[in-house]
């Protein structure tokens, strides 16, 4: 069956989290996501308070810029939710927009090698394992976290191209395809990853129907995907005025 969730974009104000933090409760939404562009909100304060403010809802942040962030704070980070929320997070990370990166001067000459190791890195702390490594972009002498949690949370690569794609099967649990838009797309990641996980997110504008909804999440879901997490577009980035179908 084909995990739904929806995206509370960072285009929307931080103060109108908690009403759609409830909104999304009340509903029985099963799965609310963040993503961080810069200079909008933070994907980790927003995901911190979401799991917070709420009793079950599964969060999702996609993703997280891998160039803002030592992969030890990252680990730490995430550890701490997922130790405080247990079995309710899911965390992207991915090379973010590269002209931002640049713009705040993290930009890299190789993003693919310094995603490779920052994954990794990550998804080994997370793990409980004592991480030493001296790469192009990481280094880290004999790091480990002092709490783990005792189930690490799914791991996913936010990911394009097949380069990246394969990568993420590769060193994480699985794909997020971002802002997805032909099927085709979310079957030639399924044919790149195997069995690693294919999360689709799929723009749609706010006041789409229920049957528009399901339509797409059944074209996606046909198509391969594991789990369809829907947005809204650039010029209407509410979510859904039917949450109905997220159940």
């Amino acid at each position: 069956m084909v995990t739904t969730g929806v995206v509370f974009r960072p285009e929307q104000p931080p103060e109108e989290l908690r009403a759609a933090v409830e909104r999304a409760e009340a509903a029985g939404v099963g799965e609310l996501w963040f993503w961080e562009d810069c200079f909008r909100n933070g994907g980790l304060t927003a995901a911190t308070s979401a799991l917070a403010w709420s009793e079950r809802l599964h969060v999702g942040i996609g993703l997280l810029p891998v160039p803002l962030r030592n992969p030890a704070l990252a680990a730490m980070e995430i550890a701490t939710l997922a130790r405080m929320f247990p079995g309710r997070l899911t965390v992207t990370v991915g090379h973010g927009v590269l002209d931002w990166m640049r713009q705040v001067g993290a930009g890299v000459d190789s993003p693919m090698t310094l995603l490779r190791e920052h994954t990794t890195a990550v998804r080994d702390l997370l793990r409980g394992e004592t991480v030493t490594v001296s790469g192009r972009y990481v280094s880290l002498d004999a790091v480990a976290l002092d709490w783990p949690p005792a189930e690490p949370p799914r791991l996913l690569v936010g990911a394009r191209g097949p380069k990246t794609i394969e990568l993420a099967a590769e060193v994480a649990d699985g794909v997020l395809l971002d802002t997805v838009t032909d099927p085709d797309v979310v079957r030639r990641a399924r044919e790149l990853v195997g069995d690693a996980q294919v999360y689709a997110f799929a723009p749609l504008a706010p006041d789409s129907s229920a049957e528009q909804i399901s339509a797409r999440v059944g074209e996606l879901a046909g198509a391969g995907a594991d789990a369809v997490i829907v947005h809204g577009t650039d010029q209407a980035p509410g979510m859904p005025e039917d949450l109905s179908v997220f159940e």
